[in-house]
């Protein structure tokens, strides 16, 4: 009898792969190669990729938002919140019945992330390069790790 390792994150992507197909082929629809699943449209909402990571005294919050524009695009932090919003439009008018495919998504977005500390919101600094967004959010004084020197007791 052979024992093979189990790993969970390779059986949770291949259901993802599959949850995925089944909602571009509902029902089983036949795939060809000329076929398109969605007509582009701008009332569908889409949320941009992103990914935030700890550095020393700031966390830093990166968003794709391939094609946008900086004023089309607007950040708040309230309390242990950030909110990432913004419109992606679409930049030629193109016919329904002349799509072959279309994957690309257009439209209104929200993200909203809880941070894991506070943070402070009045030094929070945007910048955006190659489609890429990046927030620096400096952590509040609190939250920052304080280093705590240990005394060793006198024995008597």
């Amino acid at each position: 009898m052979l024992i093979q390792q189990w790993r969970p994150w390779d059986e949770l992507r291949g259901m993802e792969r599959r949850m995925d197909e089944m909602m571009r082929y509902p029902l089983g629809m036949i795939r060809h190669p000329l076929s398109w699943w969605r007509v582009p449209t701008e009332e569908f909402a889409w949320l941009p990729a992103l990914e935030m990571y700890d550095r020393d005294d700031k966390f830093v919050v990166r968003a794709e938002l391939p094609g946008m524009k900086e004023e089309e695009i607007d950040i708040s932090v309230l309390g242990d919140t950030l909110t990432v919003k913004g419109e992606r439009k679409a930049e030629s008018e193109v016919k329904d019945e002349d799509y072959y495919r279309c994957e690309l998504c257009y439209g209104k977005f929200s993200r909203a992330v809880t941070l894991p500390s506070a943070v402070q919101a009045g030094k929070v600094e945007a910048s955006y390069d190659n489609g890429i967004l990046e927030i620096i959010l400096p952590k509040a004084a609190e939250a920052k790790p304080k280093k705590v020197a240990v005394k060793g007791k006198k024995t008597k």
